[in-house]
């Protein structure tokens, strides 16, 4: 099965450049409650991923940086731990398997290298569940929290 039938397009993703600020990515990550985020540069190309992580090791890192100056650092001066390994848009969903191991999602670019989406380890999960007739448990269902 071609992972196109998986792909959240561009236009409904979150995503960041290179050139914005350190306090874009925070207030982005904190709106939409995400702990990693792509970035694309001008051109569309996949440039890598920002996590919290990153934000986290250059406020400690960097000593003259608070969170009200972080308007002035850019996400391309900060250095991102996580490589999130894009696919081409011709792969098949056994190829993601693995990466969805290690990643929320995964980047998915054309054939020359232009972002065009992701597909998330959530939409990966509930398709295998579904082929093996496993039922998705819902949080309630698994264990009701008092």
């Amino acid at each position: 099965m071609k992972i196109a039938f998986f792909l959240l397009p561009k236009k409904d993703v979150v995503y960041l450049s290179p050139r914005s600020t350190m306090r874009q990515a925070l207030e982005r990550m904190e709106y939409h409650r995400y702990t990693a985020v792509p970035i694309v540069d001008e051109s569309g190309k996949y440039k890598g991923t920002i996590t919290e992580g990153d934000l986290l090791w250059k406020l400690k890192n960097t000593p003259s940086l608070r969170f009200n100056n972080t308007h002035t650092v850019h996400l391309d001066e900060i250095s991102c731990k996580m490589k999130n390994h894009p696919v081409r848009i011709d792969a098949e969903i056994e190829d993601l398997i693995s990466l969805s191991c290690m990643q929320n999602f995964i980047p998915v670019v054309d054939d020359q290298d232009i972002f065009i989406g992701i597909i998330r380890r959530k939409d990966i999960i509930e398709y295998l569940a579904a082929r093996a007739r496993i039922p998705f448990a819902t949080s309630l269902s698994v264990y009701e929290y008092k």
